[in-house]
C-alpha cells in the first residue's frame, strides 16, 4: 500500500506529529489531489495545544490542514467535472445540500457542516481526498500555488467588505492577523479614504504599512483608541469599523470609535462571552453586522477576479515558507505573532527556503 506523509493529531493531547500514513483512496463523488502547497492559520494552533474548543470538536487520529492547492491525481467514479491533471483548491467547509440553508442559496450556515483538518482529514498532507462539490479549479498562469492556497481564508475578508460600499468612506481595522490584513488590503483596492490599522503587534503593524495603511497605531493597556482615531479624524468617528480580533477589549473599542450612524463588523471570535452596552448603539444609531465564513461560491470568484486582476496582491503577506517537516518552527512563528501567512510544501521534494525568519 503507498503512503505518504500527513501532519496529525494522532491523540487527545497536547502536540502534533509527522506521520507516514496510507494514502486515502477517493470514494466514488471524491477526487485525490496532490498538495503542491498548503498554509497554517489559526485553528491549527487550537488543535496543536488541543485547548477546550478543540477538545469539544475534534476526534483524533486527524490530519490537519484546509487551506490548499493541489493536482488531481484521482478521481471516484461518479465524479464528472474535474479530472487528474487539473490544479485546483477547495472550500473547506463541506455542507449537507438538503437543509434550509443549502436549497436557498446559503450554504455557510449549513448546520450540518463538516470542516477539511477538522473533522475529515485535510491537506497538511502529501494527498488529501475531498468531494468534487468543494473543488475550485484555478489558472496556474495566473495563481502559482502559494497563492492559490490563500483564496480560502483571503475570501473571509472578500465576504466581511462585501457587506457595504467602502468607496471614500473611513475605515478602521482592529486586530491585524491575516484575515485583518487582508481586510487592509481590500479596504484599500476599494477606494477608501482613509484605512486604520490597530493591532498589538509591531510585526503585523509594519504589514499594515506596507500595504498602504493610512496609520498603524499599536494598542496597550492603557491606550485610548477613540481618542487617538479621532485626532486623525478631524475629530469624528470612524465610518466603517471592521474587528477582526475577537479581543473584549477590541470589541469595545469599536463601538467607541465608529461614529454616529456608522457600521461595525464583528467577524473576530471571542474566547468568553462579551459584554456590549447596547444603549450606547441605540443612541449612536450604529449598524451592527456580524458574519462568519464566506459564500459558497460567490465569494469565490470575487476573490479570484481579485487575484488574477491583480487588484490585491498577497505576495508581501506569505511570511515563510517551510518543508513539511519544519511545522514545529513554523506554528511557534505563528503562535509569537511573527508570521502572517506560513505556507507548508508537503513533498518529498520541495525545496523552499524560509523567508524572514
Amino acid at each position: 500500500m503507498r503512503r505518504m506523509r500527513a501532519l496529525r493529531k494522532s491523540e487527545r493531547a497536547p502536540g502534533l506529529t509527522l506521520e507516514e500514513v496510507p494514502i486515502p483512496a477517493p470514494a466514488s463523488d471524491e477526487v485525490l489531489v496532490q498538495v503542491e502547497a498548503a498554509s497554517i492559520c489559526g485553528t491549527d494552533l487550537h488543535i496543536l495545544h488541543w485547548d477546550e474548543w478543540a477538545q469539544g470538536r475534534v476526534v483524533p487520529p486527524l490530519t490537519l490542514g484546509h487551506e490548499f492547492a493541489g493536482t488531481v491525481a484521482g478521481t471516484g467514479r461518479e465524479v464528472r467535472h474535474f479530472g487528474v491533471g487539473d490544479y485546483v483548491s477547495a472550500e473547506s467547509h463541506i455542507t449537507c445540500g438538503r437543509c434550509f440553508h443549502c436549497r436557498t442559496g446559503q450554504a455557510h450556515m449549513c448546520p450540518e457542516t463538516e470542516i477539511l483538518g477538522v473533522d475529515r482529514d485535510g491537506a497538511l498532507a502529501e494527498f488529501v481526498t475531498v468531494p468534487e462539490s468543494v473543488l475550485w479549479r484555478n489558472d496556474r498562469s495566473k495563481l502559482a500555488p502559494e497563492i492559490a492556497t490563500l483564496q480560502e481564508p483571503f475570501g473571509n475578508a472578500v465576504f466581511a467588505t462585501s457587506a457595504q460600499d467602502l468607496s471614500g468612506q473611513s475605515v478602521a481595522v482592529l486586530g491585524c492577523g491575516p484575515i485583518g490584513l487582508f481586510t487592509v488590503a481590500i479596504a484599500k483596492a476599494s477606494g477608501a479614504a482613509s484605512v486604520f490599522a490597530v493591532d498589538r503587534i509591531p510585526f503585523r503593524l509594519s504589514l499594515a504599512d506596507g500595504l498602504g495603511a493610512t496609520a498603524a497605531l499599536q494598542v496597550a493597556d492603557g491606550s485610548d483608541l477613540p481618542a487617538e482615531l479621532r485626532e486623525l479624524h478631524d475629530g469624528y468617528g470612524v465610518d466603517v469599523i471592521f474587528e477582526m480580533s475577537g479581543s473584549g477589549r477590541a470589541i469595545a473599542d469599536a463601538f467607541a470609535c465608529v461614529r454616529n450612524g456608522g457600521r461595525v463588523v464583528l467577524f473576530g471570535i471571542p474566547a468568553q462571552p462579551v459584554e456590549v452596552d447596547v444603549s450606547e448603539l441605540i443612541f449612536k444609531n450604529v449598524s451592527v453586522l456580524a458574519l462568519n465564513g464566506r459564500t459558497i461560491f460567490g465569494t469565490w470568484f470575487k476573490t479570484r477576479w481579485m487575484l488574477e486582476g491583480g487588484l490585491v496582491d498577497l505576495g508581501p503577506l506569505i511570511t515563510h515558507r517551510y518543508r513539511v517537516e519544519q511545522f514545529e518552527q513554523a506554528l511557534e512563528k505563528l503562535e509569537a505573532g511573527e508570521a502572517c501567512k506560513i505556507v507548508l510544501y508537503p513533498g518529498r521534494g520541495d525545496d523552499a527556503e524560509t523567508i524572514g525568519a
